[in-house]
């Protein structure tokens, strides 16, 4: 009975789990049971209306989500769930993409998928052949821009006319090419060929039409163009399409994420059943409160309001720090205040930085004092370089294609094989329009190269070949030993305890592939780890201090948040001043950052902060003036002969300027305009050095950058 599933939903989420057939939006606020309503919906639609799990596809944005998602629905409808299709919307493409790709012309079902690091080395490649320099395109750049186009379903030639993008329409075109060479995909190609398949093929789309009576997509303000356009596809025939999302909470504009597709949801589907979910079950009165107050700024938004029945809690604590090495010391010292007054664990604390190179400060003071942290991106765990060669190995034993790989491992450990003899390899492949790994063969069986060199070429050509056969009889487990047996990869670690556990950490995840995957195939496991992310493997269990980037933050909770770096040019980021759209989605982040903590959250800025070398004033986020300040206990440093420590105030002490930003010296706000009486109007670019020594570096229109003494009468606001 409905009662059996609906007994843990309130009023609003019951409106939305029952809700008759067609579409509905859910706008559901931080912390009001996002993953709940889907996972209630479902159940609600398996044991109430009879809807067979095979008829279900819920999508939503993490590996972590959508296994929460898995587990939860196994509890209320037991035996069925494992017919449903649950996961992220690359993994579920994915899926569809290995059963259908071929019905593409130029495709096989057998594709691996290059991941970021791959990505940028394959681009590094088009671009030499091309002749571009790096110092002009970067590397990384033109990857994000190709991953923005096919995010908009954009060809290479659909790119603009200035010589810039000319430049990367020709990279596109030609690592388009690469990828076809390898039989490989890339993150962008899961979806953009997902979509290609359904327009081009009535049939297929008609076949999954059929398949997904209901479609759920959790996180709905993070679809992109492609993944919205699947959605749209897929559910045209039944119509029932059931999303969740929060449009307060889109925060992956930079890359590709469209919050038109949420605010515009009644456009799509008139009939919409539009229901908001704004109790929080999270965080504090006061910590709702301020993170209402910074999101009411935002012009485009949908009107909610959160509220909870929690308790009022503690003010939202505010630090104005000295530099940033105060600044950690402060971190570090309300930690071990935590701890030691009031019990508090190592992993009850998160501290959200905007740029990962916040860290390092906050690392070096949490190993100085002895405070166990886990710090979460940077380098991921995928990236690190014994992970990447070892899967390097899989890659090139599953597709002796992938050029990539077969690059990164052919002299790994050393063997021999030097540039030169590569250099000859790819001469062979491009004359004779081969693969490298062809190459190989013929080189040896030709004798086209030095003695010396034809015998470490053939020893690796030979090893390659036996991994291959014992692929094809050994478990994932099994054969990830034999590949550092075989290699003596261990013996270059000897001495490097960490990277051998990282080793270690692979047969771990490869003995629990084997546990979720019967067919247990080499394939599988690629596909299975290249999905995966640092996040994924977040242990939220351990004792230790969370560190992490604002984006990384989404879908966590933690009970005392700290967020570090609240400074006008760092957050907001510097990139989005002077921009309306992006300022909202930085406060959208903020607003995100604020809503992750259950009982308290402190704030923290620097007077001056030293970043790539050069020291800046700086002046507190204009997000920390947005929050009332009833709501704020201010606190900042103090010096007393030559010791940092810090002070308490009242909140009639803190003194601001007519645009409501505390004072602090100068005032000059990177990215404001500012008239010369002789360069005339510019723009504030950085500010350099401190009291009357600072110096504002300014760009004006029609005289280029000057630098100019921030104590100078002449220089005027605008």
């Amino acid at each position: 009975m409905e009662s059996d599933i609906l007994n843990d939903v309130n009023p609003f989420q019951r409106e939305a789990v029952t809700h008759p057939e067609g579409p509905v939006l859910a706008l559901a606020g931080a912390g009001s049971g996002k993953t709940r309503i889907i996972t209630y919906r479902i159940a609600y639609l398996i044991k109430e209306k009879g809807v067979s799990p095979t008829n279900i596809l819920a999508v939503t944005f993490t590996n972590k989500a959508a296994n929460e998602m898995k587990e939860r629905v196994h509890r209320l409808v037991a035996k069925d769930a494992h017919e449903l299709w649950i996961g992220t919307f690359h993994s579920v493409c994915l899926r569809i993409l290995k059963k259908e790709i071929d019905k593409l012309d130029g495709f096989r079902r057998d594709f691996i998928i290059y991941d970021e690091v791959d990505q940028i080395k394959l681009i590094r490649e088009c671009m030499n052949k091309l002749g571009f320099s790096e110092r002009i395109s970067d590397p990384r750049s033109v990857r994000s821009q190709i991953d923005c186009a096919k995010n908009k379903g954009q060809s290479p030639w659909d790119f603009g006319a200035s010589i810039y993008d000319e430049r990367i329409s020709r990279v596109y075109h030609i690592y388009e090419q690469e990828l076809r060479r390898a039989n490989a995909l890339d993150f962008g190609d899961l979806l953009d060929f997902t979509a290609t398949l359904f327009e081009k093929r009535p049939d297929v789309l008609d076949k999954y039409q059929n398949q997904f009576h209901h479609i759920l997509v959790d996180e709905y303000q993070d679809t992109n163009h492609i993944q919205y356009k699947i959605v749209k596809l897929l559910s045209e025939k039944h119509r029932n399409v059931f999303v969740v999302g929060d449009d307060n909470q889109s925060i992956y504009g930079w890359r590709g994420a469209d919050i038109t597709n949420i605010l515009n949801f009644e456009s799509d589907f008139p009939d919409a059943k539009v229901v908001k979910l704004e109790q929080n079950y999270r965080s504090t009165k006061n910590i709702l409160r301020a993170a209402n107050a910074v999101i009411l700024r935002n012009r485009y938004r949908r009107d909610k309001r959160l509220w909870t029945e929690n308790t009022e809690g503690s003010a939202v604590v505010y630090y104005e720090a000295h530099d940033e090495r105060d600044e950690a010391r402060y971190v570090a010292s309300q930690i071990e205040y935590e701890r030691t007054t009031n019990g508090r664990l190592y992993g009850d604390f998160a501290v959200f930085y905007r740029t990962n190179n916040q860290s390092r400060v906050i690392e070096e003071e949490f190993v100085h004092q002895g405070i166990p942290y886990n710090i979460v991106g940077g380098v991921g765990f995928y990236e690190r370089a014994e992970i990447k060669d070892i899967m390097a190995y899989l890659r090139v034993i599953a597709n002796p294609l992938d050029e990539i790989s077969l690059r990164r491992i052919i002299n790994v450990p050393s063997r021999g094989i030097g540039k030169g003899t590569i250099g000859t390899l790819e001469k062979i492949a491009q004359e004779r329009d081969i693969s490298l790994f062809d190459a190989t063969e013929l080189a040896i069986k030709n004798e086209l190269l030095s003695k010396k060199a034809l015998a470490s070429l053939e020893k690796f050509y030979n090893l390659i070949n036996e991994l291959i056969k014992l692929s094809q009889r050994l478990s994932i487990g099994r054969l990830l030993d034999k590949i550092l047996e075989k290699t003596n990869y261990l013996e270059l670690l000897e001495h490097d305890e960490e990277r051998r556990d990282n080793l270690g950490e692979i047969l771990t995840l490869a003995a629990e592939f084997k546990k979720e995957e019967a067919n247990n195939s080499i394939h599988d496991f690629l596909d299975w780890i290249t999905l995966s992310s640092d996040v994924d493997r977040f242990n939220e269990k351990a004792d230790k201090v969370t560190l992490m980037t604002l984006h990384c933050a989404k879908g966590l909770e933690f009970s005392i948040v700290f967020i570090v770096g609240m400074e006008e040019s760092l957050f907001p980021h510097i990139k989005s001043l002077g921009n309306g759209r992006l300022i909202e989605e930085e406060r959208r982040l903020c607003y995100v950052g604020i809503t992750r903590s259950k009982e308290k959250i402190y704030l923290t800025s620097t007077s001056k902060r030293r970043l790539f070398g050069v020291e800046h004033r700086s002046i507190p986020s204009r997000f920390v003036i947005e929050i009332p300040r009833k709501l704020l206990q201010w606190e900042s440093y103090q010096t007393n002969f030559g010791e940092v420590t810090f002070k308490k105030h009242d909140n009639d002490q803190i003194r601001v300027d007519g645009n409501g930003f505390p004072k602090n010296g100068d005032g000059y706000v990177i990215g404001e305009n500012v008239i010369h009486p002789s360069f005339g109007q510019g723009v504030v670019k950085r500010v350099e050095g401190l009291g009357d020594e600072a110096k504002v570096v300014i760009s004006f229109h029609d005289h280029g950058e000057k630098k100019i003494m921030a104590s100078f009468l002449g220089l005027k606001k605008i």
